[in-house]
Parts: structure tokens; C-alpha cells; sequence
């Protein structure tokens, strides 16, 4: 299996950036698929992003398309997040997620192993 832990979170004013990262640690990072998903108060939870294990293939959720960009880092098994332009309804918990099929996937169920989350709040 693998452990997750996320960092990077904070209060920015809107129209600010963030950058978080994942750091995984376990089983090879190269075997996931990760992604970025966020839960706020009240709501479900949501994906964000998702990249397949070889980088190449990147998956954004229409709201964050332009303005955020997932990457990853195998040789420090380390996922990013870089969110430019937030706005106060990116405000929630962020978590990344590793799961050992194929394509990044924007269900949640299809992720194996999950993080502990970081704070993003987004002031106006």
C-alpha cells in the first residue's frame, strides 16, 4: 500500500496561488494514478484533477480547467497542485488519492488510498 501526506494549503486573497504537494511513500509511485480531489463545508466531494502514472495523460474538472495544473514528480514521489486565479469557491479541504487503474477517474470510490488533506481557503 502506499501513505499519502498533503501540504501546502493556507489562506490566499482571491486571485492568489497556492501550490500543494503529496508526498507518497509505500509502494512504488510510478504504479498510481493520482488525482486531487476537495470537500467543502457541507458538499460532496469533488474531483479536481487526476494524471495517469506516466504523466502523459491529465484529467481537470471544468471548473479549474485554465487555472490549475496537476503534475508530478517520480524520482521524489511527490504530486503537485498548482492552483493560480483562486476564488472563494475554491475554499475546501484538498486531498490527493492513489489508485492502480489505468486513467485518471473522477470518482472517488475508484481511489485506494487517500491523504489526510490540506486547508485552501480563499478570502474576497
Amino acid at each position: 500500500q502506499v501513505q499519502l501526506v498533503e501540504s501546502g494549503g493556507g489562506l490566499v486573497q482571491a486571485g492568489g496561488s497556492l501550490r500543494l504537494s503529496c508526498v507518497a511513500s509505500g509502494r512504488t509511485f510510478s504504479s498510481y494514478t493520482m488525482g486531487w480531489f476537495r470537500q467543502g463545508p457541507g458538499k460532496d466531494r469533488e474531483f479536481v484533477a487526476g494524471i495517469s502514472r506516466s504523466g502523459s495523460n491529465m484529467e481537470y474538472a471544468d471548473s479549474v480547467k485554465g487555472r490549475f495544473t496537476i503534475s508530478r514528480d517520480t524520482p521524489k514521489n511527490t504530486l503537485y497542485l498548482q492552483m493560480n486565479s483562486l476564488k472563494p469557491e475554491d475554499t475546501a479541504a484538498y486531498y490527493c488519492a492513489a489508485s492502480q487503474v489505468f486513467r485518471p477517474s473522477l470518482i472517488p470510490r475508484i481511489y485506494d488510498y487517500w491523504g489526510q488533506g490540506t486547508q485552501v481557503t480563499v478570502s474576497s
